[in-house]
């Protein structure tokens, strides 16, 4: 089976070549991804497999009807591009100024449509039926729950994943066990102290001043009394307040991102940041307001699914074209909604050149080796089928 799966992902990469490049050129940013959604919809039906449209607000399901096993596999492909402007100089570069598929999704999307247009070739000989998730929104960490509240994942036995990385070459992929992103949540804190004359502070509860305390206690006790094994990340992103240079504020509004991967942690983090934030001011007289809003969790690879996948790409591939990975990201990925309702696994797909600079997710100058595409859709294709055996 596995060569008869390869002879059909090379047979259409000319074709997901083109669907790549297409997809690459007419971007749309999160939750607009209309035209992207018709497109894939168009390709899912041209291979005869059932179409949902508008699942997820501008999300597309396609379900491929296989054999008798009654296990649902699910794979799971993000469609939205970023707010960035493209200088590539590609001949297919962004035609939409100001919006790119910089952190390949354009592939993603890609990797799916092939992974379908292989499994549906295969006819009889697909032991059961896998429904394809074709997600909007990624990058604002909402297209994931928009999905699984229109009801994706009912009866789904096993999810696979995927996300490009430059780092990794092309050809090759990355196996994570356990933890692959970091939990991601938002944090937002008010500070409320009394404005003065900038020339006597002493009588005046100086916001700004009180601000930059909270934000050092905060990273000093990170280090302090956390875990150094279970890491967090605090970024505090934005500050604002103030209403002249010789006014003392007397309100500051931070906002920040934090990041962490073990759960426990996690689930502790708004309550130890609210006591920080609290004494901080209390000290200096201040008040505060603090809104911790639970973002995503971390993705956590089930371990029978990555062993699965990990031995149908050695298989696929040999083992020097697969590397385990011995680090997590702290970024994040919304890809971990879904494994609150199943068990899944995502891997690392390399699209590094191995002949030109590889420039980072988000960037302008972002782009791939193709040759990837088809690794990923061998890669998935056999893991899925092999689900089953």
């Amino acid at each position: 089976m596995l060569t008869r799966i390869k002879d059909l992902a090379q047979q259409f990469a000319p074709r997901l070549i083109e669907i790549r490049r297409h997809i690459h050129a007419h971007p749309e940013l999160s939750g607009q991804e209309y035209q992207t959604a018709a497109y894939v919809a168009g390709v899912l039906s041209s291979c005869g497999i059932i179409v949902q449209e508008g699942i997820g607000k501008t999300g597309v399901i396609g379900e491929l009807v296989g054999g008798t096993d009654d296990r649902l596999v699910a794979l799971r492909t993000d469609m939205d591009a970023l707010p960035i402007n493209e200088i590539s100089n590609l001949e297919f570069a962004s035609r939409k100024m100001g919006i790119m598929h910089a952190c390949g999704h354009d592939i993603h999307t890609t990797v799916g449509l092939g992974t379908a247009m292989v499994l549906s070739s295969l006819g009889e000989q697909l032991p059961g039926n896998v429904r394809f998730l074709f997600q909007p929104a990624e990058e604002i960490a909402q297209g994931a729950n928009w999905m699984v509240q229109d009801g994706v994942m009912n009866d789904v036995s096993a999810i696979f994943g995927v996300h490009v990385f430059p780092t990794i070459p092309g050809g090759s992929i990355g196996i994570r066990y356990g933890a692959l992103t970091a939990a991601a949540d938002d944090l937002e804190i008010f500070i409320t102290g009394e404005s003065g004359h900038g020339a006597r502070p002493h009588e005046a509860i100086d916001a700004i001043w009180i601000a930059a305390q909270v934000v050092t206690t905060l990273q000093q006790a990170i280090s302090r009394t956390q875990n150094p094994l279970r890491p967090i990340v605090l970024t505090i992103g934005q500050i604002s307040g103030g209403r002249a240079p010789n006014v003392i504020a007397d309100r500051v509004r931070l906002a920040g991102t934090v990041r962490s991967l073990h759960p426990e942690t996690h689930a502790n983090l708004p309550k130890w940041i609210e006591n920080i934030v609290t004494g901080v001011c209390q000290t200096y007289g201040a008040k505060c307001e603090v809104n911790y809003r639970r973002g995503v969790p971390s993705v956590q690879n089930d371990l029978a699914l990555t062993q699965l996948l990990e031995a149908a790409a050695k298989e696929a591939w040999g083992n020097e074209r697969v590397q385990i990975l011995l680090e997590p990201s702290m970024g994040a990925e919304d890809f971990s909604m879904y494994l609150q309702h199943a068990p899944g696994t995502m891997f690392r797909l390399g699209v590094g050149f191995k002949d030109k600079p590889n420039y980072p997710l988000h960037h302008p100058q972002f782009d791939v080796d193709e040759t990837a595409i088809v690794t990923g859709v061998v890669t998935l294709a056999y893991a899925i089928y092999r689900y089953w055996q």
